[in-house]
């Protein structure tokens, strides 16, 4: 319904062109708006009661696991089963680090999260069938699970802004709420987050917007194909700034194949739109300094990268 009303809007109201750069630009950039910050405010409020209702300790002793490594590991697992696009993602991250759970765990769910889900492995396997399917969906997880540990070992908690340890509720209990204390709580603790982000939210989807709009449907294509050595990192590249989710992504995937794209550079090009977009970048900028943003932007990549030349290397 939201696409109808945008679309009605753009093209029937405002009378610009269907398929015209300019209308499919401002298109994409309301609908992306709209659709975005109800998907904040719905995810945001939704995780403040949650919040209000189960005690953090709970969380951090789950994903604060003894053993090394198995924290990240449960956060990656966990990321699958709560299916957020990278910008909705971004306020259980805020959450899960005010809770004290470990940073580099925080970061194995922020990248799990938005790359993989249960919408993403039916339609890939659907579209590529299932080794495909799972090649994607292990390859996401060892992407989570080695970047968020290599992170933690980096041991750079005083790179995330000071507002964020300051809202840490340690190792106390939650006091208990009533049903309308949560609910202004969450109101509260949404609209202060929302007033924070706001500005960087509309710029990321403006830049999105430009790109959706002015950019050829065939420039990845070219600049990205089979007989370039640098596909894989132009794909890479060229995927940040196209914020989509992974169900959102997977038909351009297959346009892509169809066009003679190698699979390796496809599922670099899937993963670093839904785990590495430019809407999440300017969200975390407020909750990130540059030297953490940078680093996480960097690993991430970088191991990305090595998924899509590696499976261009064996399929």
């Amino acid at each position: 319904m939201l696409k109808q009303l945008t679309d009605y809007l753009v093209f029937a109201l405002l009378g610009l062109t269907p398929g015209s750069r300019a209308g499919e630009a401002l298109d994409f950039f309301i609908y992306d708006t709209v659709k975005i910050f109800l998907l904040l405010t719905t995810i945001i409020f939704v995780v403040a009661i949650v919040r209000s209702s189960f005690p953090p300790e709970r969380t951090k002793r789950i994903l604060s696991h003894r053993r090394e490594y198995v924290g990240n590991t449960l956060a990656a697992l966990l990321g699958i089963v709560t299916p957020f696009c990278s910008c909705s993602a971004v306020p259980l991250f805020i959450g899960f680090v005010e809770s004290g759970v470990p940073l580099g765990v925080t970061f194995s769910f922020l990248i799990s999260s938005p790359m993989i889900n249960e919408v993403a492995l039916i339609m890939l396997w659907g579209l590529f069938g299932w080794k495909i399917a799972l090649i994607y969906i292990g390859t996401g997880l060892l992407v989570a699970i080695v970047s968020g540990i290599i992170i933690g070992k980096l041991k750079m908690e005083r790179y995330v802004q000071d507002y964020v340890w300051e809202m840490q509720v340690g190792t106390s209990e939650i006091t208990v709420m009533t049903f309308r204390e949560k609910l202004e709580y969450a109101r509260d603790y949404t609209l202060e987050l929302l007033k924070k982000i706001w500005p960087y939210v509309v710029v990321g989807i403006g830049i999105g917007a430009f790109i959706h709009g002015y950019v050829p449907q065939d420039f990845l294509a070219r600049w990205a194909g089979r007989d370039n050595p640098f596909a894989v990192p132009v794909a890479v590249a060229l995927g940040v700034p196209l914020y989509s989710n992974a169900a959102g992504v997977i038909p351009i995937v297959q346009a892509l194949t169809a066009k003679g794209m190698a699979m390796g550079t496809v599922l670099a090009f899937m993963m670093a739109v839904t785990a590495l977009s430019l809407p999440e970048a300017v969200i975390l900028s407020n909750v990130l300094k540059k030297p953490l943003l940078g680093t996480f932007f960097g690993i991430v990549a970088g191991a990305i990268m090595i998924v899509g030349y590696l499976f261009n290397a064996i399929l």
